[in-house]
């Protein structure tokens, strides 16, 4: 008996606080720099095209050839796993190939997995990644 009647003395509290939302007007006062930062988040937003993640590094190396070597290392990657993008980057002094683009450590720990006997010397790292692609 005791749990109807709160029952029902909150819905009717819940009723009467949507019904005076409904009838009450807000007026907001606000810096207008806080309407210029918020465009400019959303401009960087839409210009940014990565977001932070996980990849598999499987190549890095310096000096004479590296540039063309992990060219190489590149193309034996795509013929043993097409559906897996795989990329030649340049950090200094290093050319580097870096596979995937994982959400999660355990994604590509288990791609890490499957790759490791082509790869030995493989290992994961933080990157930023490309945005996962939608199944449609």
């Amino acid at each position: 008996m005791r749990g109807s009647f709160i029952l029902i003395v909150l819905f009717s509290t819940l009723f009467n606080i949507s019904k005076a939302q409904e009838n009450s007007n807000i007026k907001l006062i606000q810096d207008d720099r806080i309407d210029e930062l918020v465009n400019k988040h959303i401009e960087v937003n839409r210009i940014q095209q990565t977001i932070p993640g996980f990849r598999i590094n499987i190549f890095f190396q310096s000096g004479n050839n590296s540039k063309a070597n992990a060219n190489n290392i590149k193309l034996q990657f795509n013929e043993k796993y097409p559906n897996v993008e795989a990329y030649v980057v340049y950090e200094e002094p290093h050319f580097k190939v870096k596979v995937g683009d994982f959400r999660t450590r355990m994604e590509a720990r288990g791609f890490l997995q499957q790759i490791k006997f082509d790869f030995p010397d493989a290992f994961v790292i933080k990157d930023m990644i490309n945005f996962p692609k939608l199944n449609r």
